[in-house]
């Protein structure tokens, strides 16, 4: 389980490709690395993946086909930053909300507006995903944890405070990428039970 509370960004030094498989080897600082050991989960843009390798500063993690396809870390070159969470441990603070680290989807930044102290960031999605976004409720972009300012059709925006662009990669998002997105379980859970009632409702009127 994550927190959707982002702990810094780390940069990807290599990638090792092979057929439908990738390795992603990563430099993490030793803060981040603390009591780190194979097995462990660690959140890359939200994305629950296994430790492999841990030699120094570099931690190997594996990537199957399914993730690569599903979220946008099969789109990392070397170089290039996630964003970085370690599991959450029973007693810890949730800070944000409740994640399982399982991708649903990804999404496109489709306009940043950047004001004096904070940023609004507007998202594109696809519409039978949208009806589990609603104004005010939790979701997961790129391992954060956020609250859904507006929904406008099958566009949804988030506003950032300055902590957030600093800490994470969204400070350096621009219109076009692709982020990944988690869908909150609760409210997943919610819309589809009511949906259930109401098909169950309108074939008993029938």
């Amino acid at each position: 389980m994550f927190t959707g509370i982002v702990q810094g960004t780390v940069r990807v030094v290599k990638i090792l490709k092979k057929e439908n498989f990738q390795t992603h080897v990563l430099e993490m600082p030793q803060e981040l690395r603390k009591g780190l050991t194979l097995g462990a989960s660690v959140a890359h843009n939200g994305c629950c993946l296994t430790v492999t390798k841990v030699e120094g500063d570099f931690v190997s993690f594996d990537l199957m086909q399914e993730t690569l396809k599903v979220t946008n870390l099969g789109l990392l070159l070397e170089g290039d930053n996630v964003n970085i969470e370690r599991a959450a441990k029973f007693g810890d603070e949730i800070g944000g909300h409740s994640m399982s680290g399982h991708i649903n989807l990804c999404s496109t930044i489709s306009d940043v507006i950047n004001t004096a102290n904070n940023c609004t960031i507007w998202f594109t999605m696809p519409m039978p995903s949208m009806k589990y976004v609603l104004t005010k409720g939790y979701i997961g972009i790129d391992g954060c944890s956020l609250t859904i300012g507006e929904v406008k059709d099958n566009r949804f925006c988030v506003h950032l405070i300055p902590e957030t662009l600093e800490r994470t990669l969204f400070g350096t998002r621009k219109i076009g990428d692709v982020v990944n997105i988690e869908i909150d379980p609760q409210t997943q859970a919610i819309v589809d039970t009511v949906e259930r009632v109401l098909m169950n409702q309108s074939s008993n009127t029938q």
